[in-house]
């Protein structure tokens, strides 16, 4: 062979064997982050329930989460326990005209909430609305850092509105 061919040869046997090489490193990652087929011996666990007390989103009241039935069931009742303010939640900034002349003090919001159906951290149940008077549908989901997500709606979700609930600052780091 001339010289200058046994370069140009061993130089394209260079690139090729390189070529390969960078192929197998690429392939080798993903093979690796291919999950396995082993069982897990972890159970599966209940979603964190949203229990403790939350400030409303308009700040105007605190309500309790807690169960229903104390002696035993697995539903959870949203009370108010604290009247904090008179905000309306329809008209920003005008104090709130409340169709149900009921106290607020004591009435539950929240009822019915059980753990969604799939493993998820979300709660279903109903939520009332004192300032109109209606009970909606409602999901709960825990929300970090000490946050409550709840989307009332009529019908299905996709109708809907969601608010952020807060933990007072007292109880905030509770971890409940």
């Amino acid at each position: 062979m001339k010289p200058s061919i046994a370069v140009a040869a061993l130089l394209a046997l260079g690139l090729a064997h390189a070529a390969s090489a960078q192929e197998a490193t690429k392939a080798q990652p993903a093979a690796a982050a291919q999950p396995t087929s082993q069982p897990t011996s972890e159970p599966v666990s209940q979603p964190k329930a949203p229990l403790g007390r939350w400030i409303t989103e308009s700040g105007n009241l605190e309500v309790n989460i807690a169960p229903c039935n104390p002696g035993g069931g697995n539903t959870l009742c949203g009370k108010v326990v604290r009247v904090l303010a008179n905000r309306s939640m329809s008209a920003p900034g005008a104090d709130m005209a409340a169709a149900d002349a009921r106290p607020a003090l004591g009435m539950t919001l929240l009822s019915g909430l059980r753990p969604a159906e799939g493993g998820s951290s979300e709660y279903q149940g109903e939520i009332y609305n004192r300032e109109n008077a209606k009970t909606y549908r409602v999901n709960l989901t825990p929300a970090e850092p000490e946050q409550l997500l709840v989307h009332a709606y009529v019908g299905i979700p996709l109708f809907g509105k969601t608010q952020v609930w807060r933990r007072p600052a007292a109880e905030q780091g509770s971890g409940q």
